[in-house]
């Protein structure tokens, strides 16, 4: 089988499906790979140590994607590269399937089968596949080292011939992956670190972490959803939420903002009027930029400052950290290819808890009841 690796050419996207070591222990399993010319080069990853690795350079995406059986991406395809695409093959990637729809459709027509990252259950076989917790830890980190660098001030404590400087205040909305790692962090670098997040059960996590849990009375609503991730809460329970936020807010140097619910844009925890109780020069780092912001105004893709706050609202962290982004993201495909190929024949058993949830087409069926519903209501 024919495993192919195209350039990412989505804009500022640096990071490589596969990195060399991967490729080898692939390539060892029978599998052959072809790697587009200089697709690891953004990571640090050059042509020679994919051929040591024993994969074969490509020079071009239109040869590499009228080769390849199975098609490994980070970012979804753009309409040229599935144009290029040969029909009935396999495609992994990164894709909002539900958001998506005109990609999908076209995906679809030419019965090309559809693995989604972003689609495989949250459950114990499926950990080592999962890149949305491998992002959101590189994400956590990034975040944390560019509030530092936009805060006018030091994170940690520190005692000076010039006197003791106070430690910043970090306040992490959102216990995620991404926030855990953020907490961390910014725990390393010595600021004082409050975490806040709906979810009671991520106590424990955030306080062996040596920051400071900020609870919300739930008055015995569920907050966590399936897979753990957080769910959609009442208009009582958000209106009393953005009360005990708004308190925290105010008195923070750095904000940090993680929370998102799958499937949904994400919730405005900050609103306007929060942004200017804040203190001159403190920072808001928004992490759900990308799926709309949890910050009222966040401009995507921005850093900009209002109301003397600096708001940044980066898109896609991971990218400004190729080399490590691009191992996590390929230990975790190594996973994904070990589940889908087995001896050289794909397996799309629907009977199998990670193929229903994230095989999203095959043979030119949309297998989702609800995205085929999203799907039907285009013209």
């Amino acid at each position: 089988m024919k495993l192919g690796i195209p350039k990412e050419i989505t804009e500022n996207e640096t990071r490589v499906a596969l990195v060399p070591v991967s490729v080898k222990k692939l390539v060892k399993n029978g599998l052959e790979v072809l790697i587009e010319s200089s697709a690891g080069i953004n990571s640090s990853f050059s042509d020679k140590e994919y051929t040591e690795s024993g994969a074969k350079i490509i020079p071009d995406a239109k040869t590499l994607y009228s080769s390849a059986d199975l098609i490994i991406k980070i970012k979804k395809p753009e309409p040229n590269e599935i144009d290029l695409m040969r029909e009935e093959i396999t495609l992994v990637s990164m894709l909002m399937p539900s958001i998506d729809l005109d990609t999908l459709k076209n995906l679809t027509a030419k019965k090309i089968s559809v693995f989604s990252l972003e689609s495989i259950p949250r459950i114990t076989r499926a950990q080592s596949m999962d890149i949305l917790s491998s992002m959101s830890t590189v994400s956590g980190y990034k975040a944390v080292l560019i509030a530092a660098n936009s805060l006018p001030k030091f994170f940690p404590m520190l005692m000076t011939a010039a006197g003791t400087v106070a430690p910043a205040k970090v306040f992490i909305i959102g216990a995620g992956v991404a926030g855990l790692q953020a907490i961390a962090t910014a725990r390393r670098l010595g600021a004082i670190t409050e975490a806040f997040d709906t979810r009671s059960v991520v106590k424990e996590q955030v306080e062996s972490l040596g920051a400071r849990f900020v609870e919300l009375d739930l008055q015995g609503e569920q907050t966590e959803g399936e897979g753990g991730y957080a769910k959609q809460i009442s208009k009582e329970l958000h209106d009393r939420e953005l009360e005990l936020i708004s308190n925290h807010v105010k008195k923070s140097d750095v904000v940090i903002t993680t929370a998102q619910v799958p499937g949904k844009r994400a919730p405005i925890l900050i609103t306007e009027l929060m942004v200017k109780d804040m203190k001159p020069g403190s920072v808001i780092i928004d992490l759900a930029a990308d799926q709309g912001g949890n910050c009222e105004i966040t401009e995507l893709g921005k850093s900009v400052v209002k109301h003397a706050v600096n708001i940044c609202g980066f898109l896609n962290l991971p990218a400004t950290m190729p080399n490590h982004a691009s191992q996590m993201f390929s230990k975790n495909m190594e996973s994904v290819i070990s589940h889908l190929v087995k001896n050289n024949e794909f397996n799309f058993d629907l009977n199998d808890e990670i193929n229903k949830g994230a095989l999203i087409t095959h043979k030119g069926v949309i297998l989702q009841e609800s995205i085929k519903h999203l799907v039907s209501g285009i013209h």
